[in-house]
């Protein structure tokens, strides 16, 4: 349930200054993108913007306090006013209950208003107050895909974090700041004439607008004294000469809060406990039967009360005279504070705010009204997104005491474990299982059995299946039918650990049936988790045209409900990006990569799309670049830990790398470094193995590579890890052919082809180079392979040899020393050799590059470009483009390129 109040524009304009100069620059709005009001408190921010909007039609507003920091209630509140902005023609959108992130959220929204023609504002005030980074993340992209149609003004304290230097470059933002904000002398003449009946010189109105820099709120104290106490304009100004920040409450108790009667004053102060307020809950909180009048006649003796202009009548305090009360109330009206806020929470919660309830309970030093509100509606805040408050609230209830609610207690450790704090789950239940004991509370069957779900989960995260599943079943035998979280996630964890123990069909059973009753209760994180978890079990089987079809519709979930916030996305990318990588669709599989890095917000957590960059980069023979991404890579698992599959992903990117620089020494020290897998049964843990014998293999220890990759194969056979068995055999065609072993490796070979009607493999012949090549083409010359076979074997080949001609476009400094080494080479470019700038260009040149790609690629500009080409061509003595890209396929030649 909204607020009304924040929803409507809460200045009232009567004897306000007009600001000719502003409103003419504002009138400009249209034309940009964003607005930025920005300036300290009291500069007349928004009473500007209010100004301007009288004159406007198509205006939303939307009124921030701390609570917005909530993302989906920001949410809530940014799309009701987007609607009044568009007037009312957007479709209506239930946040909660389709659990929508932020982003999401602001994508359909952007979709819904693309059509509309007609200019709107939406004007969201005191932005400061934000601090949480996906909704500054989320307003970065608003403001990326807005339409043209729309203008959003931020009315802020601070230069919000949103994008602002690149909006300034593109001269998308009209910005209003503290040096443009101050009121000049002439406003501060209007300014008091229009307040008061006294007429000051002008000359000493002007003084004093320099004394305080033409800041609005201290002009406007010094009025109100002067009016209340029926001083001289001049006594008043006197008191707040050379004014600073920290004598407003000062003033604020001696100019305006001591000047009222003390039954007002009492009134106010009650009054100021609610963040916001209408005539119920001002009841409710001070037990005064006639509040209306009341908040009307404060409002109408200028006590910083400002009407919500609603019809439901919605007041609130200015902030800086609501900061000021605050301070009074704590200092004189202490006694009186917690029964104010206990009945503001119970004020609160009749209207059906349980969040603004929590927030005053949390007021109290007596922790049973937190405790009775968490009790009731704990489990409905954490589904609805309420984290943050729900971790506040609980800390206020002593732990010996939170016992008495087992529910809280298993609330408390899902607040930790859907936070992705997982290490602090089992200090949790630990640290409560002591105070269960010592205060002899018995936990219900029920009750263990939602515990151990949780603790099942952990257990999952923590790459031990055999505990999380034994957890999770055992959980499944005891969990009521109406917990159905639980439940979900229970039978999605026994999923995974069949999954990990290479049960396929028993995993994709319970996959499916949690996929299914996360439809029933519409848990989308719980259906897209489920979805991916049956693709990737698909992919593993082989069927990878029915995984990325699997995936193909949770894409279309995802999009259905806004989820391409959330990290599962990012996976999600990263599955069909491998798949793409697998049949070299490799610029596909990179936008995947690049898309996925853009969902996450860590650094950290990028490890798996950069490996991905990594084997593209490696699958397209550009080197230099995978060497780059591999620097990277290195650098984060140096840096963090990381499950073993996802080091074991990234271990396979190093290895294929380090096979084709020949760097043997990287090779020995991971292969001393890593422990042996404790089975082959999961793609997971084959992944691995395959990396080890393939070190081995490169070192020579052909013995032990080869008692590894005939075990991982007979695993794969029994336990149809197709895609698994694909890859191993063609390491092992690796391992026989360098062993000199040709009838067993042909065999490999022609399997491994074979499987690939099914994989449709690519990538992973291409990246093995010469030595797939070779093979390659003698099995075409024997003309033992069948029609399909040959096409695919012949779609490899020329796979292969357009990787050696990338990877030796940019000629590394290896293949440099080795061809200079080479006695063939013409004597020329021995005499004046290349520096390593003109071997790229020349490699480059080669690749079909014109000169302004070569810039592009090589970031330098183009004149140097052409200064590097012509220093080439007089050393290698050629005179043109054709000549060179024959001159250089010369050079490839003689290295036993075949180009």
């Amino acid at each position: 349930m909204l607020i009304p109040s924040k929803l409507v524009c809460s200045y009232r304009l009567k004897n306000s200054v007009k600001r000719q100069g502003l409103l003419k620059k504002l009138d400009k709005s249209e034309q940009y993108s964003l607005v930025l009001v920005n300036a300290p408190a009291g500069y007349g921010k928004t009473t500007l913007i209010s100004q301007w909007m009288t004159n406007q039609k198509n205006v939303g507003w939307y009124s921030l306090d701390e609570s917005d920091n909530q993302s989906e209630r920001f949410a809530s509140y940014f799309g009701a006013a987007l609607e009044h902005a568009t007037g009312n023609l957007l479709p209506q959108i239930n946040i909660i209950e389709r659990k929508s992130n932020l982003l999401s959220l602001f994508s359909q929204l952007l979709i819904n208003i693309s059509d509309i023609k007609q200019h709107f504002y939406l004007v969201i005030d005191d932005y400061h107050l934000i601090d949480n980074e996906e909704i500054h993340e989320a307003l970065k992209y608003w403001l990326k895909h807005q339409p043209e149609s729309m203008t959003l003004i931020l009315i802020s304290r601070s230069v919000p974090p949103i994008g602002i230097t690149s909006l300034r470059v593109q001269e998308q933002i009209l910005e209003i700041d503290v040096q443009d904000l101050p009121f000049n002398h002439q406003e501060s003449i209007e300014f008091f004439q229009s307040r008061l009946n006294d007429q000051l010189p002008e000359n000493e109105i002007t003084s004093l607008c320099d004394e305080v820099e033409g800041w609005p709120t201290a002009l406007q104290l010094i009025s109100l004294s002067a009016k209340q106490q029926n001083k001289k304009l001049q006594d008043a100004a006197k008191r707040l000469s050379n004014i600073h920040n920290y004598h407003i409450n000062e003033y604020l108790n001696d100019e305006v809060l001591e000047s009222v009667d003390d039954e007002t004053k009492s009134f106010i102060l009650q009054c100021s406990v609610l963040r916001t307020m209408n005539e119920t809950l001002v009841k409710e909180v001070t037990g005064c039967e006639n509040s209306l009048t009341k908040l009307e006649a404060l409002e109408k003796q200028g006590l910083f009360l400002q009407r919500m202009d609603s019809e439901d009548n919605w007041w609130r305090f200015h902030p800086l005279f609501a900061s000021f009360l605050s301070y009074c109330s704590h200092i004189q009206f202490t006694k009186n504070l917690p029964v104010l806020h206990q009945r503001a929470a119970k004020a609160w919660l009749k209207l059906g705010y349980v969040t603004e309830a929590l927030y005053h309970a949390n007021q109290l030093e007596n922790y049973q009204e937190v405790l009775t509100i968490l009790s009731s509606h704990g489990w409905k805040l954490f589904h609805q997104g309420e984290l943050k408050l729900l971790e506040e609230s609980l800390s206020h209830i002593p732990d010996i005491h939170l016992v008495s609610n087992p529910n809280l207690v298993l609330l408390k450790a899902w607040l930790a474990q859907s936070q992705h704090r997982y290490d602090e789950v089992n200090g949790i239940f630990a640290h409560f299982d002591v105070i269960f004991e010592q205060k002899d509370v018995h936990l219900s069957i029920e009750n263990q059995a939602e515990f151990n779900t949780l603790r099942a989960q952990v257990a999952i995260n923590q790459g031990d299946e055999n505990k999380a599943l034994d957890l999770a079943t055992k959980a499944l035998e005891h969990l009521p039918e109406n917990a159905y979280y639980a439940r979900i996630v229970a039978t999605s964890i026994i999923g995974e650990a069949y999954h990990c123990h290479g049960n396929f069909d028993e995993a994709l059973t319970m996959l499916k049936k949690a996929e299914k009753m996360g439809y029933q209760y519409n848990t989308s994180h719980n259906i897209l988790w489920s979805l991916l978890q049956q693709a990737e079990i698909l992919i593993a089987q082989g069927f990878l045209q029915a995984g990325y079809d699997m995936l193909d519709k949770a894409m279309l979930f995802v999009k259905t409900n806004h989820l391409q916030k959330i990290p599962m996305y990012e996976f999600l990318l990263r599955l069909k990006g491998q798949i793409l990588w697998d049949w070299y669709n490799l610029d596909k599989a990179e936008a995947m990569a690049s898309t996925g890095m853009e969902v996450l917000s860590k650094d950290e957590e990028r490890l798996q799309c950069i490996a991905l960059l990594c084997k593209i980069s490696i699958a397209r023979g550009n080197l230099d670049n995978a060497s780059r991404l591999l620097k990277q890579i290195n650098q984060l698992q140096n840096a963090h830990h990381y499950h073993y599959d996802w080091n074991a992903n990234a271990d396979q990117v190093k290895i294929v790398l380090w096979q084709m620089t020949n760097d043997l020494d990287a090779t020995e020290a991971w292969l001393i470094q890593n422990k042996y897998p404790t089975t082959d049964k999961n793609h997971f843990t084959q992944v691995q193995w395959r990396n080890i014998a393939r070190a081995q293999i490169m070192l020579g220890q052909f013995e032990q590579a080869q008692t590894i990759l005939d075990r991982v194969i007979k695993t794969g056979e029994e336990l149809q890890l197709i895609s698994d068995l694909n890859r191993a055999l063609i390491l092992r065609n690796r391992l026989y052919f360098l062993q000199n072993k040709k009838a067993e490796a042909q065999k490999d070979l022609i399997d491994a082809l074979n499987l690939s009607r099914q994989t449709n493999f690519i990538s992973v012949f291409v990246i093995e180079g010469e030595i797939m090549a070779q093979q390659i083409r003698h099995l075409l010359q024997m003309n033992i392979l069948d029609e399909l076979a040959s096409h695919k074997a012949k779609f490899i080949l020329r796979n292969i040899n357009q990787h050696a001609r990338q990877k030796f476009a940019h000629f590394d400094e290896q293949f440099v020393e080795n061809l200079l080494k080479n006695p063939e080479v013409p004597e020329l470019l021995k005499i004046s050799p290349l520096t390593q700038r003109e071997w790229q260009v020349l490699g480059l040149i080669y690749s079909g590059y014109s000169n302004e790609q070569i810039s592009e690629e090589l970031q330098v500009a183009i004149t140097t470009i052409k200064t590097h080409i012509r220093n080439l061509y007089q050393k290698i003595g050629v005179s043109n483009r054709n000549e060179a890209i024959n001159y250089t396929k010369n050079l490839l030649q003689l290295m036993g390129y075949n180009s």
